[in-house]
């Protein structure tokens, strides 16, 4: 990770950490590092539902157009409609303003490429050079030479209409409760199901600029899953705030998680003779109980670093066409560059109907192994890899877990948090197993003995 960049894009306390006078720097730089790309000269720019989206959205487009770079506003828009319009009509960029599942206070700032794909390290870490930068050498162009900012809801209109291409055959029969987390999809998730022909009833399609992922969305099924429950529906739906993920809950109000959902999709998709590569691509978080039930369809699991951004290097190297996280972030590269969770709905909602079974059946092919994830909050995630203790700690679980189970430790990319992960055979030994890790970190980390 870099100064201000993370594993997806830049994030902070609206006002505080990520401020307007940020803002305006990061659309600034950015802009004039892009332009060395090539590509139209204006850059697509969309937000969520935050209070704060409006004033960086303002901050954003000033600084690109004060280097002589237009924008073309789509409003409320999801981030992978963001990746999709840059891409369709070879903008110079796309630019999101959101913090996904974070709660409202936060937001967040994540560049796309003219490609539709998340910058590469090596450019973040440029624009932020020219961000701290002594001296400002960038343009400054005057007159006809300033980029103008102009809305064009069409452009998401444009993606609305591709959404609904991929299914010719629609969706009729399935009723379906849908989350959209008081985020970006809440008005074109439900748009875009009801035309297909599903039945939709729709939670978290009121945002008022506060309640964005609050007691629903992705990160909170219990509404949802109430709601299923209570229904009669095939299943429930569930996005997070900028929608480039998805989570689902069967007719029980069981929820499936990230790698069921692939699973699931990747079976539907090789039975049509749709993927190119036997294989997916996953990260270390997800279960084992995927990879053998992707090599027992003669598949392989790849795993690569947690963040979407490193699923995708993965696929594009291995020409794989599916994969994703467990947290349900999934990529379909034939349909979208980034984890789209409206495709991935609609890519769900078409295996379901075809197989005939309910969305309990499908999801029980896979075994689940017990895992355990817990997150210890700390002021700074750098340098806890260096601690000796906690060094020791790890290596001491490792042993225990042996060749029956995986072990990962790893700080958050978006938010200050620890987190372990243990997977294994036995539920009590992992839990005792990550116990022990959290508790060296926190005496660590939180409470360090003076030496």
């Amino acid at each position: 990770m870099g100064k201000y960049f993370g594993t997806d894009g830049v994030r902070g306390l609206a006002n505080a950490q990520l401020t307007p006078e940020l803002a305006f720097k990061l659309g600034r730089c950015g802009a004039a590092r892009l332009m060395k790309e090539g590509g139209k000269p204006f850059i697509v720019l969309g937000r969520d539902t935050r209070r704060s989206g409006t004033m960086l959205e303002a901050a954003l487009a000033a600084g690109i157009c004060s280097v002589g770079v237009d924008v073309r506003r789509l409003g409320v828009a999801t981030t992978p409609a963001v990746a999709w319009v840059t891409k369709r009509y070879g903008a110079l960029a796309g630019v999101m303003i959101s913090a996904s599942h974070n709660p409202a206070p936060d937001n967040g700032i994540k560049f796309f490429s003219k490609e539709g794909f998340k910058l590469p390290d090596i450019t973040e870490s440029e624009i932020e050079e020219m961000i701290d930068a002594p001296r400002d050498e960038l343009p400054h162009p005057s007159g006809s030479g300033i980029g103008v900012v102009t809305d064009d809801p069409s452009l998401l209109e444009d993606y609305i209409r591709f959404a609904v291409s991929i299914l010719p055959s629609g969706l009729k029969g399935l009723k379906v409760a849908v989350d959209c987390a008081n985020g970006a999809a809440y008005r074109i998730a439900p748009q875009v199901l009801r035309e297909l022909g599903a039945e939709v009833t729709v939670l978290g399609d009121r945002p008022d600029g506060d309640n964005i992922n609050l007691g629903c969305g992705s990160t909170y099924l219990e509404a949802l899953a109430g709601e299923v429950v209570r229904g009669p529906y095939d299943l429930g739906l569930a996005f997070d705030g900028d929608a480039d993920r998805l989570l689902a809950v069967d007719s029980d109000g069981q929820a499936i998680d990230g790698d069921k959902i692939m699973l699931i999709c990747y079976k539907h998709l090789r039975r049509h003779g749709l993927l190119r590569s036997p294989s997916l691509v996953s990260t270390v978080m997800s279960n084992f109980g995927l990879e053998k039930a992707i090599e027992e369809e003669g598949g392989k699991l790849i795993r690569a670093k947690v963040g979407d951004r490193y699923v995708l290097e993965e696929m594009l190297a291995r020409d794989i066409r599916i994969g994703g996280e467990q947290s349900g972030h999934v990529i379909f590269l034939d349909h979208n560059t980034t984890g789209d969770g409206l495709i991935t709905a609609l890519r769900l909602l078409s295996a379901l109907r075809d197989s005939g079974r309910t969305l309990h059946d499908l999801a029980s092919e896979m075994k689940k192994y017990p895992q355990l994830l817990k997150n210890l909050r700390v002021s700074d995630t750098k340098g806890w890899e260096e601690n000796k203790n906690i060094r020791a700690a790890i290596t001491r679980a490792e042993k225990e877990l042996g060749q029956d189970g995986r072990l990962v430790v790893r700080a958050s990319g978006t938010e200050p948090l620890l987190r372990v992960m243990a997977e294994g055979s036995d539920q009590n030994e992992i839990e005792k197993i990550v116990d022990q890790i959290l508790k060296v970190m926190a005496e660590e980390l939180l409470h360090p003995v003076a030496r």
